[in-house]
């Protein structure tokens, strides 16, 4: 074992923390406020190659791997999880569903495209009665031949109203099952494409979410991600990789959190010396720093796993489970920490406390995690 991040991993770790405490810390409150999507941020991260981290640089990405881009997410969220949560779609999602299973037509068609940041992409799964359960499509993608005609809706998607590319998950057999969902390539400006109205949501309010609604749509029939009813497995494969991005994420917003209410409490003074000094803060710190320290290990083992070719559906799901309830943990205390100035925006803790809800939530809730732990469990 190597617990050491190389060189490189150093390098890319100070360049995110760069970004984020030049590019993304000025003004993130007030975007918080007014749920303005970060847009000059965003095409900053993409000029700079943090949004095609793991593409090969043929399709104009860094060739990176995946524990560089955790790396990455993880000094992203500290400061903003509305500007993180696009680079994890971005890569995990799209960039990284489209190399693994795309055809070479669609790479260079879309995917140089999203990996460079010239476009970001959507992931669009989860409906009004399909979210943890997937295979309860209603959007219907109809074969037409050369075609498929769209018809749906789809609800909570990530870069919904920015998004140039979207990849769009629909029933073609209802008969089949499972094995008769498609995965499609669908383009912004398509006609019978409509975005519906941006969620006013708790928390990463700068991220643009918005439902989609899809009125016989004409998909072309190359636009199909892999054979005839391989859609539902592009998705849960390519949602087991995007767990371990959310999984950093939220250690992310947990180690933000941390690093705020450990300066707070070495500046704080009550009853004649820091808070730091007095024992029920003190261990307070030292649960939270334990506990991201664990869910830091559980992220980065999922990431190597992945690099190494191993199968990370267990790991995964346990780095994102435990990890998004340290993010809630850990905010919750560092909101404690700072007392009446943590439930004030200026101080920052109360708004990460707000993006972590959803770390438990998206890309598989908490309980769908479990699901996938006791599985893998229980039949090995």
């Amino acid at each position: 074992m190597d617990f050491s991040l190389s060189e490189e991993h150093q390098m890319i770790r100070q360049a995110a923390r760069d970004f984020a405490q030049n590019e993304l810390l000025p003004g993130v409150i007030e975007r918080d406020e007014t749920q303005t999507f970060p847009k000059e941020q965003i095409k900053k991260l993409g000029e700079l190659g943090f949004l095609g981290m793991m593409t090969d640089p043929k399709y104009n990405g860094s060739g990176m791997d995946t524990l560089s881009y955790v790396i990455a997410m993880e000094e992203l969220s500290k400061v903003d999880a509305s500007a993180s949560v696009v680079v994890s779609v971005n890569n995990s999602l799209v960039c990284w569903g489209l190399e693994t299973f795309g055809n070479e037509e669609q790479k260079q068609k879309y995917l140089t495209r999203l990996a460079s940041g010239e476009v970001i992409g959507a992931f669009c799964l989860s409906e009004p009665e399909a979210g943890s359960d997937a295979t309860s499509q209603k959007t219907t993608a109809i074969d037409k031949g050369d075609h498929y005609i769209l018809n749906g809706t789809k609800n909570w998607i990530t870069n919904g109203g920015t998004a140039d590319i979207y990849l769009v998950i629909a029933q073609t057999d209802k008969e089949k099952g499972h094995k008769g969902i498609n995965a499609l390539i669908v383009e912004k400006g398509m006609e019978g494409f409509e975005i519906g109205p941006k969620e006013n949501k708790l928390g990463i309010r700068g991220s643009d979410t918005h439902s989609l609604i899809f009125n016989d749509v004409k998909v072309p029939k190359e636009n199909r991600i892999g054979e005839d009813g391989f859609g539902f497995k592009f998705a849960m494969k390519t949602l087991s990789g995007g767990r371990i991005g959310i999984a950093a994420q939220a250690l992310g917003i947990a180690a933000g959190a941390y690093d705020l209410a450990l300066k707070y409490s070495k500046q704080r003074k009550a009853f004649g010396t820091e808070i730091a000094n007095h024992q029920a803060i003190a261990f307070k710190l030292a649960d939270m720093h334990t506990q991201i320290e664990a869910a830091r290990h559980l992220v980065y083992k999922a990431a190597w796993e992945k690099d190494k070719g191993k199968n990370y559906d267990l790991s995964g799901a346990m780095a994102k489970l435990y990890a998004s309830q340290v993010a809630m943990d850990v905010t919750v205390e560092a909101v404690q920490i700072h007392g009446g100035n943590g439930y004030v925006k200026d101080y920052h803790v109360e708004r990460l406390m707000r993006d972590a809800k959803i770390t438990q939530i998206y890309e598989g809730t908490s309980e769908i995690q479990k699901i996938v732990i006791s599985r893998s469990i229980l039949r090995n």
